[in-house]
């Protein structure tokens, strides 16, 4: 790595999955227009959530992120924003209350339009075709027209993003986010539940609490903390071009943010140590994640830490782990480990959707039993090595869908063709991300109970 870094200094890098643009002075332009656009999000918004995601790395909160596979275009609406935000206010309450620990939301939002592939061309009746990577890159039509890298997409992008970004924030302060509200939304899906009788206890002992804080004075009206929230917005910097534009310098720091989003992350597919992701993210202080698959190794992963948190400092660096349910305990503990005895002091949190994707007929799927099992697995490594199993990282959405198998309602592979209207990869639908949040708030509650245990002990 160089000593000097300034925003475009990854250009000088190898560089994986960023598309090859075939009219090179158009992407200029469009770059440079927007360098010129107001910032998406603020330098002190990004320094609040890293003194969040502080709290996460120390044991004192939990990391909720989660959204879209990849954002659509033509999804784009009042309606779905809505939605996504309600269901992800009601399980950041499930596991705020059951689980006992604060939550730190982040939604996959309001920027997460581009996807690393695994191939760059893909075949469909014997036609060759470049890869799909998103709306901000290409479109998902398969035709070559459709499938050629269009920079004037990420102005489109931007501007979607802004308007997402705007209603969010209404959202948040505006009354939406009233825990009434919130708790009244998750009361009805207790009730329609087919596992009503598992849950119908934690949403009695919210409610007590709700009476109990409006009986001693404490309603939202007296208390906007009650009817407000903090939500911030993350998505995987892929398309570097486009996060240059958007880097900014802070005017009362001095340092460089990335302003697409509160928090950015390197995919599991372009984390090499000398290569431009990753020389991009080493300069900029927004918080950031790195994706970690079965192909991490200890050093490989020491060394990134070395480069992109060199500073050690709490809520820069949040590990998110990809496995697969069958390959967390060959992968994890060593990681955990390592970031242990070195005193690294970052967030562990789990992505139990990328690993656990199959194939059932025509369509990608993956199996709620799979998902909750590399969760499982995810909290007892780190019960094992003593550490705190800091986050959740999930690919879901607001509306009812049929992309992923399995959950309380028991959906088959069948299911799959009745809603399937993912552009790229299955999400958890509403009922059964809810479901996962209930889940998760248990093994929650049951970490902070055995790290509360051995303070007492210590106490006697």
């Amino acid at each position: 790595m160089s000593e000097r870094w300034t925003p475009e200094s990854w250009r000088a890098k190898p560089v994986q999955q960023i598309p090859d643009y075939p009219d090179q002075a158009a992407l200029k332009a469009v770059e440079q227009q927007l360098a010129g656009f107001p910032p998406l999000v603020f330098a002190g918004e990004a320094r609040k959530l890293k003194r969040a995601l502080s709290k996460v790395a120390a044991g004192e909160a939990f990391l909720l992120q989660g959204g879209d596979c990849a954002e659509s275009f033509a999804e784009h609406s009042a309606d779905n924003i809505r939605d996504f935000f309600r269901l992800f206010l009601q399980m950041a309450v499930v596991l705020t209350f059951a689980g006992g620990s604060p939550v730190v939301k982040v939604g996959r939002i309001a920027g997460q339009f581009a996807k690393p592939r695994s191939a760059p061309m893909e075949t469909v009746g014997g036609v060759e075709l470049p890869s799909y990577k998103g709306d901000i890159v290409n479109d998902i039509e398969f035709t070559a027209e459709a499938r050629i890298p269009d920079p004037r997409r990420q102005l489109e992008a931007y501007r979607q993003s802004a308007a997402t970004l705007n209603l969010i924030r209404a959202f948040a302060t505006g009354g939406y986010a009233n825990l009434d509200h919130v708790h009244g939304w998750m009361l009805g899906f207790v009730k329609d539940s087919p596992q009503s009788h598992r849950y119908t206890e934690v949403a009695g002992r919210i409610t007590e609490a709700l009476d109990f804080m409006r009986a001693i004075g404490i309603d939202p009206e007296t208390h906007p903390e009650m009817r407000m929230t903090d939500f911030y917005t993350s998505h995987e910097a892929l398309l570097l071009g486009y996060e240059q534009a958007m880097t900014r310098t802070d005017s009362t720091t001095g340092e460089w943010y990335d302003t697409s989003g509160h928090m950015v992350w390197i995919g599991d597919r372009t984390r090499q140590l000398d290569h431009a992701h990753v020389e991009f993210f080493r300069g900029i202080r927004n918080p950031i994640g790195l994706k970690c698959g079965p192909s991490t190794t200890v050093d490989g992963l020491m060394k990134l830490i070395d480069v992109l948190d060199p500073g050690n400092q709490p809520g820069r660096l949040t590990l998110i782990g990809r496995f697969g349910a069958d390959k967390v305990f060959d992968n994890l503990p060593a990681l955990v480990r390592a970031t242990k005895r070195e005193g690294r002091n970052v967030v562990w949190s789990c992505d139990p959707m990328h690993g656990n994707t199959v194939k059932a007929g025509n369509y990608k799927t993956r199996p709620f039993d799979l998902i909750l099992t590399e969760v499982k697995n995810f909290f007892a490594v780190h019960q094992a090595e003593g550490t705190h199993a800091g986050g959740l990282h999930l690919e879901m959405t607001g509306k009812n869908v049929t992309e992923c198998t399995g959950g309380a309602r028991g959906m088959t592979d069948a299911d799959l063709n009745d809603r399937y209207h993912t552009v790229c990869d299955p999400r958890l639908n509403a009922e059964q991300a809810l479901e996962l949040a209930f889940l998760v708030a248990e093994l929650v509650k049951r970490e902070r109970a055995g790290r509360a245990r051995p303070a007492v002990e210590a106490a006697e």
